[in-house]
């Protein structure tokens, strides 16, 4: 992920009139350049038909917990095992000790949440200090309540990069909000 900003996926906060493929388009035409695939509760050959859809929008897709096939990478919950074929991987994580072992297990990158309270997951948290993110033993994302209005922020505390889900989900002008995180994330 060369991109400060990736956004992470959730069909189930998109607004009623829109689908998570409109969501994507949006986000592409933002200046977005990665995604990352969740809607791990759907079976394979729907999430590859939406990884095939963000592609065709421009968008490098990495997908959440399982590999997709066409997909640049697989981003792995923080007590899931190493994958079994060489791929890039990266990992959720919520303390100093998940990325310590994130980064010995050879993760290309990490998630460290919550950085601000989320509606995504309400009464997640609490939120980490800002100190969790600086120093960090590889590129970390700050996640969870990541808006324009505290991207800069997050980078400020040491974090690689943002991702944002609810953010983008709910927005009624995705790529507006995509163009301010880029803004602000650097």
């Amino acid at each position: 992920m060369t991109r400060r900003v990736v956004v992470l996926t959730d069909r189930t906060q998109v607004p009623d009139g829109r689908s998570l493929r409109d969501v994507l388009a949006a986000a592409a035409d933002g200046g977005l350049t990665t995604v990352l695939l969740r809607e791990v509760d759907l079976p394979d050959d729907e999430r590859a038909k939406i990884a095939d859809h963000a592609r065709t929008c421009g968008l490098e897709v990495i997908a959440a917990h399982r590999a997709v096939p066409g997909c640049s990478g697989v981003h792995l919950p923080a007590d899931a095992s190493l994958p079994e074929v060489a791929t890039r991987w990266g990992r959720s994580c919520h303390d100093r000790a998940d990325l310590l072992r994130a980064a010995a297990d050879g993760a290309w990158w990490a998630t460290l949440s919550p950085y601000a309270t989320t509606q995504s997951k309400p009464g997640y948290g609490p939120p980490l200090p800002a100190s969790a993110f600086a120093q960090a033993p590889l590129p970390v994302f700050a996640l969870g309540g990541i808006t324009p209005a505290n991207a800069a922020a997050a980078r400020a505390a040491g974090a690689w990069g943002v991702g944002v889900m609810g953010a983008v989900m709910r927005a009624p002008d995705p790529s507006a909000v995509v163009a301010a995180l880029l803004q602000a994330a650097g």
